[in-house]
């Protein structure tokens, strides 16, 4: 048997030392990927016990609410329910939403105010003006006028007259001295004695005439004013019947009384019933424009009224009406500002006609509205004016009993508004009996 040569024992042991290598090489590899696969678990295992340690740290309980007979390793309840966390996030969302509005509001309000500042600039300078207007005439008065002496038993007259002596008596101005020389001959006294009695003759009958024409004009005054106010009358009486009808029948009797309006417009009677026409037709409009537009022109009508008949408990009232109507297209500044000033002029005719019940179903009707006033509007009430309006539903309730005392079965309203008054109030078997009563009346109202 042969042995192998050199060169392939060589080879071998070559090859040997190479698989050897290669062995050491993989076993090694084999051990750092153990190694680095442990200490990767024992990163994540780490890492979820960081996490589930940040997640009891956020769940903060109250140990109050852990019973102490469980133990600390007790493991504690949830604090709300899934229904509750439903309701909770109800209420965030409510929240929310009720910010959001009052955001709008106070946007809103922050206009309202601006443009209210520029009002009050406007009505300042306004009244500025008329106040210098004022000044300067009263400092430049108009001139007197000069009354003719020739109607007067005084030495004084003028040339022009013709009735004065132009002799050598004359001064030279050309008017006839006071004090005349007792050297005037007894001929020119004559002359000018003939002179003044002719100018008081003349003077007379010029007296007579005038007092003559004076008597006629005041007798066609008394005739024309006694005409007029007997057509007043009458024009009145037809407006109230038509006023207590049907949509039609007011839509008439507002036509009536514009007919009329240039020839009795100074006439306070005329005045607050032609307002009161306004407030029936702003009523009977459908258009918002509209509706705005009769309650702003019956409420610049009465402006003017109250100027000169400021006791007039007619014109206060009207004057309340159409300032409410009007404030129902406005902003809710607005609104607030007319309540006080509605409040205002409802007091105001009151006092000056105690008796009518009218009045009194609108304070009722402000009393009740202010008491059911929304958080966001007392806010802003408070926010605005020093005193927001204060009333409550027995306050209304008052006011409306009045009513019912002074004219029973007023008006079908009133008696609703006792029953939804009793009914805020608990009392059910007040409620429902004031409702059977309302029901008797006929509804003579949109309302």
């Amino acid at each position: 048997m042969a042995r192998p040569g050199p060169g392939r024992v060589v080879l071998g042991l070559a090859l040997g030392a190479v698989v050897a290598a290669g062995a050491s090489l993989g076993l090694l590899w084999v051990l750092r990927h153990r190694r680095y696969r442990r200490h990767r678990r024992d990163r994540e295992r780490a890492a979820e016990e960081e996490e589930e340690s940040a997640d009891r740290r956020s769940l903060v309980v109250p140990r109050g609410l852990v019973p102490p007979e469980l133990g600390d390793g007790a493991v504690p309840r949830a604090l709300v329910s899934q229904d509750g966390q439903v309701d909770v996030l109800e209420r965030l969302d409510f929240l929310l939403r009720t910010i959001s509005e009052l955001r709008k509001e106070v946007e809103e309000l922050r206009g309202s105010l601006q443009g209210l500042a520029a009002d009050i600039v406007g009505e300042v300078r306004s009244h500025l003006e008329e106040s210098q207007r004022v000044a300067r005439r009263r400092r430049f008065p108009f001139p007197r006028e000069r009354r003719d002496s020739t109607g007067s038993s005084s030495v004084y007259f003028t040339a022009s007259s013709g009735a004065a002596n132009t002799d050598d008596g004359e001064s030279e101005g050309g008017y006839t001295t006071a004090n005349a020389e007792s050297d005037y001959d007894r001929e020119s006294e004559h002359e000018s004695e003939e002179g003044e009695d002719e100018v008081s003759c003349e003077t007379v009958r010029t007296a007579r005439r005038d007092s003559l024409d004076l008597a006629n004009e005041e007798e066609t005054h008394l005739a024309l004013d006694s005409s007029l106010e007997e057509g007043l009358g009458q024009l009145l009486q037809q407006a109230d019947r038509l006023h207590q009808g049907d949509e039609q029948e007011k839509r008439e009797g507002f036509q009536l009384l514009l007919n009329n309006k240039l020839a009795y417009a100074d006439q306070k009677e005329f005045v607050w019933r032609l307002a009161r026409a306004h407030s029936d037709m702003c009523e009977a409009a459908e258009d918002a424009e509209e509706k705005r537009s009769y309650a702003s022109d019956g409420k610049e009508e009465l402006e003017v009224a109250l100027q000169k008949w400021d006791q007039s408990a007619e014109c206060h009232q009207w004057y309340a009406v159409l300032c409410g109507q009007l404030s129902e297209h406005e902003s809710i500044q607005k609104r607030i500002q007319t309540g006080y000033v509605f409040k205002e002029h409802i007091d105001k005719a009151i006092e000056l006609k105690p008796e009518d019940p009218k009045s009194y179903y609108l304070l009722g009707r402000w009393c009740y509205q202010v008491s059911h006033l929304g958080w966001l509007e007392k806010k802003t009430a408070s926010a605005l004016f020093e005193a927001p309006p204060t009333a409550t539903v027995q306050d209304a309730l008052q006011n409306f009993l009045r009513v019912e005392e002074l004219s029973p079965g007023f008006s079908k309203a009133a008696r609703v508004y006792i029953a939804k008054c009793y009914k805020d109030l608990g009392n059910i078997t007040a409620a429902v009996f004031w409702m059977d009563l309302a029901l008797e009346l006929p509804a003579n109202t949109k309302e």
